[in-house]
């Protein structure tokens, strides 16, 4: 067969996450693989938020539109930068194991040790109103970029710290970098740590052959996460945490919903085996429960 035409972003995470995906499908097909990257308006804009120019749409568009077009077989995607609503010419066919789910903190060696009145750098709803509802006293200002951009802008003295995903340091090589939070003070983002690979949704051949690097307990709990992010009508601006782990056969699903500025609150969990159930009925509990601040972020 010709070479599987792999699509991807061209930021150094990227194009480490697209080489995972290229070399798990020659160890398990030795089939070759040629990366093709294409340019996202996510990559292009720069100076403004994400939620304020198109939302996770920005990541995935231009690729959505080269896989559609035929100009490439497969895409590659960090998860939690995916939209909830797929189109549905277009499935995602596997995920790649889980990494280190956790944020880190660049900066300081933990949030309390921030000066009083600092500034944390975050592009983030749900890191914004998580650091303000442990540190009301700090400004949050705009850090976007790939993780090189958003560290020398921290050490331009930008802001006196920033929070980076985990797995992005480590797949980086730059586990050196940042101290872990824990996830009981800060619950991550939906699908974080998470690679997925989509393909056309007609595409028998190429979904057999993606199949086969799925790792399934990540698929399940990530799936069960963008399933909570569906019922509860979550955008970009919604500020949302939640991690979905597997025992067996049973999922359980921990969620956090904040308001904008993080004054307020409200935490629940649940276990049952059918994840994409249990996010439903999670969310719908969520939302009866949280405050109106909060309730606003969402639809239901």
């Amino acid at each position: 067969m010709p070479p599987i035409r792999l699509g991807t972003r061209g930021s150094p995470l990227a194009l480490v996450q697209a080489n995972f995906v290229k070399h798990a499908l020659v160890a398990a097909h030795g089939v070759a693989c040629d990366i093709h990257v294409i340019k996202t308006t996510g990559d292009r804009v720069q100076d403004r938020a994400l939620a304020e120019i198109g939302g996770k749409a920005l990541w995935t568009k231009e690729l959505d539109r080269a896989l559609l077009g035929g100009e490439i077989d497969i895409a590659v995607h960090s998860m939690k930068d995916v939209e909830t609503i797929r189109p549905d010419a277009i499935a995602i066919a596997a995920m790649l194991e889980r990494a280190d789910v956790r944020d880190r903190l660049v900066g300081a060696d933990n949030l309390a040790a921030i000066c009083h009145g600092g500034v944390m750098g975050s592009s983030s709803p749900r890191r914004r109103a998580q650091v303000l509802r442990a540190r009301p006293d700090l400004t949050v200002t705009l850090f976007r970029g790939n993780v090189d951009t958003r560290l020398a802008k921290l050490a331009a003295g930008e802001a006196d710290a920033t929070l980076l995903a985990a797995a992005g340091l480590i797949r980086l090589g730059r586990e050196d970098v940042g101290s872990a939070i824990s996830i009981d003070e800060m619950l991550p983002a939906p699908a974080q740590g998470a690679v997925g690979v989509e393909c056309r949704a007609d595409d028998a051949m190429m979904r057999g052959l993606l199949g086969a690097i799925d790792h399934a307990g990540t698929s399940r709990a990530v799936r069960c996460e963008r399933a909570l992010l569906a019922a509860l009508d979550a955008t970009c601006h919604s500020p949302v945490a939640a991690l979905a782990t597997i025992d067996g056969d049973t999922v359980t699903l921990r969620a956090e919903l904040l308001s904008e500025d993080g004054a307020e609150h409200i935490v629940a969990d649940a276990s049952g085996p059918d994840g994409e159930l249990l996010a439903r009925d999670l969310a719908r509990a969520l939302l009866d429960r949280a405050p109106p601040s909060v309730r606003a972020g969402f639809g239901g």
